[in-house]
């Protein structure tokens, strides 16, 4: 693959199939690359082909008998929170957030609890640091953190990708004490706020799976955009 924004080829291979990380018995197979280097702006032009960030590795699901993993973003200027999102935007006032390069050990004590009491059953349990840096840091792209805070204590944290048109949610946790807040769709409606005055136009969510509970909220983001056979096109299907 060859790019005008970088001279140098990319090698893209395809992994071995394993079971699937969220759907039962489904065998999961990726695209994958895996460069010293990579320009942003080429990068930009994967995650509209459908592509997605892992550590410094650019993946994209080529299952051999599923499709259910959609790459989902939302046109910043297009977007309008719903009623149920504005009251969480209501109900969090007292809250201040933060943008910031830095990574700290506050961060990653936050996502040891949120691993240890929220995703005890998934495939990043048990959380530890290596695990911890090996998923979010990229050596080529360092990314950015949106922390949120009452008074002095952290209470969540976006770990997104500044790229030059647009954010790429990566992973968002939270302290698990304080669920009633609604901190997840909290830090989503932060990340739109932030493209907006960033002046970006898209914030990708990742992949919308319907079939898989916790990952079929992406959905109540509107308007949306999925990839399709024919590119980008806008849905309101739930």
């Amino acid at each position: 693959m060859n790019s005008n924004a970088s001279s140098t080829p990319i090698a893209i291979g395809i992994s071995q199939s394993f079971p699937c990380s969220y759907l039962e018995g489904q065998q999961e197979q990726l695209l994958v690359i895996q460069e010293e280097t990579l320009d942003p702006i080429l990068f930009e032009r994967l995650l509209c082909i459908g592509f997605r960030r892992s550590g410094s590795a650019i993946y994209k699901p080529r299952c051999p008998h599923c499709n259910a993993c959609q790459p989902i973003r939302l046109p910043i200027n297009e977007f309008k929170p719903s009623k149920r999102q504005k009251r969480t935007l209501a109900n969090n006032r007292d809250l201040t957030w933060r943008v910031t390069s830095e990574h700290t050990d506050k961060q990653y004590a936050l996502y040891e609890k949120y691993i240890q009491q929220r995703h005890f059953d998934g495939p990043m349990f048990p959380p530890s640091k290596a695990q911890y840096e090996q998923f979010l840091f990229c050596h080529w792209l360092p990314p950015t953190f949106i922390e949120v805070y009452d008074g002095e204590r952290l209470l969540a944290v976006a770990v997104t990708d500044t790229l030059p048109n647009s954010l790429s949610a990566i992973y968002s946790y939270f302290d698990p004490d304080e669920a009633h807040r609604s901190l997840g769709v909290l830090l989503i409606l932060i990340q739109c706020r932030l493209a907006k005055l960033m002046d970006k136009a898209y914030l990708y969510l990742g992949y919308q799976i319907d079939a898989n509970r916790k990952m079929s909220y992406k959905r109540l983001y509107r308007p949306y955009q999925i990839l399709t056979s024919h590119g980008w096109e806008y849905s309101q299907v739930c």
